[in-house]
């Protein structure tokens, strides 16, 4: 579990799986991520396994967004980006009734040192829709700085997504 800055990261526990429906089956969380639409309970059972599975392979951390320990809000993940171990990549959502209270800046802070506790991560990035005005917020608010790179192109549910390069390099 990561402590601090009056948040708890912690692992999605199977418990979760109602909470986690919830805060992802809302159409924000369906325009800005690659979340399935509905999320509903057998879609985060689902999820959670697969969070489980990345996380036992090394390639991925998926940790629930708390205040208390308990209750989840949102979600920030870090997972590998580059074959060489050189680069990771951040992502965060936070459900509707939670926006607005900083808590994707305090998360991603929170994650940052862990992030580049590998001696060969010399860059963390973000990849966000252009018009993804709150995200950029989170990016600008953590000192990542926008790249000139092409936009990395994702497909999800037969939708295609162009996405904006943000990054924060080691000693930044």
């Amino acid at each position: 579990m990561f402590t601090h800055e009056g948040l708890q990261l912690r692992e999605w526990t199977e418990a979760d799986v109602p909470a986690l429906s919830a805060l992802f089956d809302e159409p924000e969380m369906a325009r800005w991520t690659p979340l399935a639409s509905p999320f509903d309970e057998a879609a985060a059972r689902a999820y959670l396994i697969r969070a489980r599975e990345r996380r036992a392979a090394g390639q991925a951390l998926q940790l629930a967004i708390t205040t208390d320990g308990h209750t989840p809000m949102g979600e920030v993940l870090l997972f590998t980006a580059a074959d060489d171990g050189s680069q990771v990549e951040l992502a965060y959502g936070i459900g509707a009734p939670y926006r607005g209270r900083g808590l994707a800046t305090r998360a991603v802070r929170l994650l940052l040192p862990y992030a580049f506790h590998h001696a060969s991560v010399r860059r963390a990035v973000l990849r966000i829709a252009p018009d993804n005005a709150a995200s950029a917020a989170v990016a600008r608010a953590t000192g990542f700085q926008l790249t000139d790179e092409p936009p990395v192109v994702r497909e999800s549910d037969g939708r295609v997504v162009r996405l904006r390069t943000w990054e924060l390099r080691r000693g930044d």
